[in-house]
């Protein structure tokens, strides 16, 4: 298959879990689930992606097709499986999916009643947490359960922002929903980073956005920013990561340097995808 080579040793907590999460639709949230999610497995990290979203769009961007999925996150929250029972292999070496698809809508109406319905993922991934090196929860876009089991089965939060217009307005609504978590759910729950998407430099809003990014959250905003990228919106649609669609565009390389900057390497260390059209799974 194919792998990621780099020259610097990482010193990583095993079994972290981090959300992706944003309220705001549109800002790239599943991309970045599923892009990170890959270009850590190629890293030799084991890791699981869970969809938790019921649009499912993280399920069908890694080439599963959501219409036949029997089990999916929705029996985990209801306690109905296991994770071993809806683990779905990808096409990439070390990485495997939890599905999700419409059955999630109505689960958090089913649990409005549940005891502990808060917990439900974090106590489904408790037995599972030191199977992985990652998890990587793709989050809905809404503050609603769903969103709040992700952020209390996670060691950390990441947070897409769009370097659009308006795009850090809803981020104080964010912040007070992470700080009520810690304070009554999830007191380990941290910030990850702030990752910058949808940049074009060719404007001075993206340049605005950036800089008033970097004032606001100062170091926990990435080094590195997502730009507008064809190749990274049409992936999806051919049910591919970026790395597979096509490795040696600027989103591929953009992500590529963001797992550099999870594994706490540098963005100029050695690290390089090698393989070829033969090693992507039927």
């Amino acid at each position: 298959m194919f792998r990621v080579e780099h020259s610097l040793t990482e010193v990583i907590p095993m079994g972290k879990i981090i959300a992706i999460c944003n309220q705001k639709g549109g800002v790239g949230k599943t991309t970045t689930s599923i892009n990170l999610a890959a270009f850590l497995a190629l890293a030799a990290k084991k890791v699981m992606l869970i969809d938790l979203d019921p649009q499912a769009n993280a399920t069908s961007g890694i080439g599963i097709n959501k219409h036949d999925i029997q089990k999916s996150t929705y029996h985990i929250l209801l306690e109905e499986a296991k994770f071993s029972d809806i683990l779905q292999k990808t096409n990439i070496d070390n990485l495997v999916l939890a599905p999700s698809n419409l059955d999630l809508t109505g689960a958090e109406v089913e649990l409005v009643g549940a005891l502990g319905r808060e917990y439900r993922l974090k106590r489904a991934l408790q037995p599972e947490k030191a199977n992985y090196d990652f998890t990587i929860i793709d989050c809905p876009p809404s503050l609603g359960l769903l969103t709040i089991n992700g952020l209390c089965a996670a060691d950390s939060v990441m947070i897409p922002v769009q370097c659009e217009y308006y795009a850090l307005e809803g981020l104080t609504q964010l912040h007070n929903t992470i700080k009520l978590v810690k304070e009554n759910l999830n007191p380990a729950l941290t910030v990850e980073g702030v990752l910058l998407t949808m940049a074009d430099f060719r404007t001075n809003l993206t340049k605005e956005v950036i800089q008033e990014a970097r004032n606001h959250f100062h170091e926990k905003v990435y080094q590195t920013v997502i730009p507008r990228n064809i190749r990274l919106t049409e992936a999806p649609s051919f049910g591919q990561p970026i790395v597979l669609y096509d490795r040696d565009s600027l989103g591929a390389q953009k992500y590529q340097d963001l797992c550099r900057e999870i594994l706490g390497l540098s963005l100029d260390s050695k690290m390089s995808v090698e393989g070829t059209e033969k090693n992507i799974k039927p």
